[in-house]
């Protein structure tokens, strides 16, 4: 399975997707959030087939609008549903120290979620 690389933009977050680890960072404000995120569900779709023991989930938003939040849900979903004792996953949430909409958004996902979120505040 090839790795998926897109470059971010003012609009767009860079999403890094390969076996074991997927990155996704940036602004996530894109015109049409379903058409941007479409390859990156394809790929997660392919992923979840033939999932390796361990995957490391990297999200760093600078900012999400709520379509894209919607996307991130799916994409969270997808994942979630083939967590087992043998394919076991863990989210990164990265948040700018006193950014609270990123750090409750984080929050707002884990009840959904039986993969653990680690909340790593960073620098502005």
């Amino acid at each position: 399975m090839d790795n998926l690389i897109i470059s971010g933009s003012n609009q767009t977050p860079t999403v890094k997707l390969q076996r074991g680890l997927i990155e996704i960072s940036g602004r996530s404000i894109p015109e049409d959030p379903v058409a941007f995120y479409r390859p990156v569900m394809e790929w997660l779709n392919q992923y979840v087939e033939n999932l390796p023991e361990f995957t490391q989930i990297n999200l760093q938003f600078e900012y999400i609008n709520t379509s894209s939040s919607k996307a991130l849900h799916n994409i969270l979903k997808t994942l979630n549903d083939k967590v087992d004792e043998s394919h076991r996953m863990e989210i990164n949430w990265f948040y700018e120290e006193g950014d609270d909409d990123m750090f409750e958004l984080g929050q707002f996902f884990e009840p959904y979620l039986r993969i653990p979120i680690k909340y790593i505040q960073t620098e502005e």
